[in-house]
């Protein structure tokens, strides 16, 4: 059965970090690209950013401002997502896609896998 389970969400207040991670099995994942994609309340879904199968190539939304980091553990078969400096507007739930499909691709639709959510609010 595929997986992917996020963890690390909840409230922060507007400066602080999170550290989302998202757990997969049940796929070959150190073959398939990785994706973080948010859904705000009310909004369609929004890429984040996504990372090569062997990390050698990450990819962000402009909108991030480099505040975002993503990274990966093959072996753990694990991505995770740091977010620092986190403004109101970041407030969304957060969800980790894997693509097995080699390439980067920030379009949803070419996602296989998607996780559950966590979600991200911050706020003071």
């Amino acid at each position: 059965e595929v997986q992917l389970v996020e963890s690390g969400g909840g409230l922060v207040q507007p400066g602080g970090s999170l550290r989302l991670s998202c757990a997969a099995s049940g796929f070959t994942f150190s073959s398939s690209t990785v994706n973080w994609v948010r859904q705000a309340p009310g909004k369609g879904l929004e890429w984040v950013s996504s990372s090569s199968s062997d990390m050698e190539n990450t990819y962000y939304s402009d909108s991030l401002k480099g505040r975002f980091t993503i990274s990966r553990d093959n072996a753990k078969n694990t991505v995770w997502l740091q977010m620092n400096s986190l403004e109101p507007e970041d407030t969304a739930v957060y969800y980790c896609a894997a693509r097995l499909k080699p390439g980067i691709s920030s379009f949803s639709y070419e996602y296989d896998y998607w996780g559950q959510g966590t979600q991200v609010t911050v706020s003071s």
